[in-house]
Order: C-alpha cells, then sequence, then structure tokens
C-alpha cells in the first residue's frame, strides 16, 4: 500500500475507532487485533500503530472516546435528573464497545492523562445531576444512582433482565430512574 493510499480516510484516527467499535460489537475487545483493524479500515497493517502503539492505546483511545460520548450525552439531558440516567443507558445501548471498554481497566491504560480528564468530566456531569436533583452533596447519592443506571446498562446488554421489562431500553431506563431518589 502506498502512502498517499494510507491517507484516503481524511481522519484515519477516527476511522480506525470506528472500526475497532465496530469490530468489537461483533467479537467482543479480546478477539480485537490491530491487523484486523487495519484490514477492516483498508489501510496498511502499521497504520493503527502508528496512531496507537499497542492494543492497549487503541483501547485507551476508544475509552477516552466513550467518556467524551457519555459527558456529550449527559449534557443533551440539561438539568434533568431522569433524562440523564436514560442518557446514561442510552448510551451505554447505541456506544456498546465503548460502554465495554471504558470501566475496563485491565483493557485499556487507566492513568492515561487524556482519559482520566474525559472521565471526570463525564462523572462531574453525573455528580451535579444527582446533586441538583437531591439537593444534597454528591457522593453517595450519585454513586448510588451511577451504580443502578449502569447496573441496568449492564444488564440490558447482557440480555438478563427479564421480557416484562420490554423491548426499548429508553423506556424501561425511565421507569427504572423515575425510581430513584423520589
Amino acid at each position: 500500500m502506498t502512502s498517499s493510499q494510507s491517507y484516503h480516510h481524511g481522519d484515519l484516527r477516527r476511522a480506525l475507532l470506528a472500526a475497532a467499535a465496530e469490530a468489537m460489537a461483533e467479537s467482543g475487545p479480546a478477539a480485537l487485533s490491530l491487523r484486523d483493524l487495519a484490514r477492516r479500515a483498508g489501510v496498511s497493517h502499521a497504520a493503527p500503530a502508528h496512531h496507537f502503539g499497542d492494543k492497549a492505546g487503541l483501547l485507551t483511545a476508544l475509552a477516552t472516546q466513550g467518556f467524551e460520548l457519555l459527558a456529550e450525552a449527559l449534557r443533551r439531558a440539561g438539568d434533568d435528573f431522569r433524562e440523564s440516567g436514560v442518557a446514561y443507558v442510552c448510551f451505554a445501548v447505541r456506544h456498546r464497545a465503548h460502554f465495554e471498554v471504558m470501566f475496563r481497566p485491565d483493557l485499556h491504560r487507566a492513568d492515561d492523562p487524556g482519559l482520566t480528564a474525559a472521565r471526570e468530566r463525564a462523572g462531574e456531569l453525573l455528580r451535579l445531576g444527582v446533586a441538583r436533583h437531591t439537593g444534597r452533596g454528591p457522593d453517595v447519592d450519585a454513586l448510588a444512582a451511577w451504580s443502578i443506571v449502569h447496573g441496568f446498562a449492564t444488564l440490558w446488554l447482557a440480555g438478563a433482565l427479564p421480557d416484562r421489562v420490554g423491548p426499548d431500553p429508553e423506556t424501561a431506563a425511565r421507569t427504572v430512574v423515575g425510581r430513584l431518589f423520589p
């Protein structure tokens, strides 16, 4: 592959991250390889290593992107506590590969400064949303709220919820989140 062919994407880094998310949606993070990623993106096998170094670097970038996407979803939900919880669950469903990597420090470099900053931004939005809703300090309530919406999202993705929950994650999440801090 010539160097002119390797840059046909315009934003190769973004294209590689999209290909990684697609590959992980099919077979999970364990099966992901930089060589397969290059094939999917239509670039030389060295291109992913050039951008990310190794698989841990790729997954760190994917987790960082995930926290950025989550922060944006939480920002769009605004001050509505219920909608923030729904946004969290919808993010997990729509960005499953990101979600699966974000909370797995065994897969990425948890101390990466970019990842740390993105994780803190998303966490702060969640904590502030809980504090605005409850009128109390955000620490314990935010942990409770996060645990419930994260657990619900994880159970949804695993297909472990009973059929009576229904087929729509957004509607189901709205009901569950509505039970928090009545």
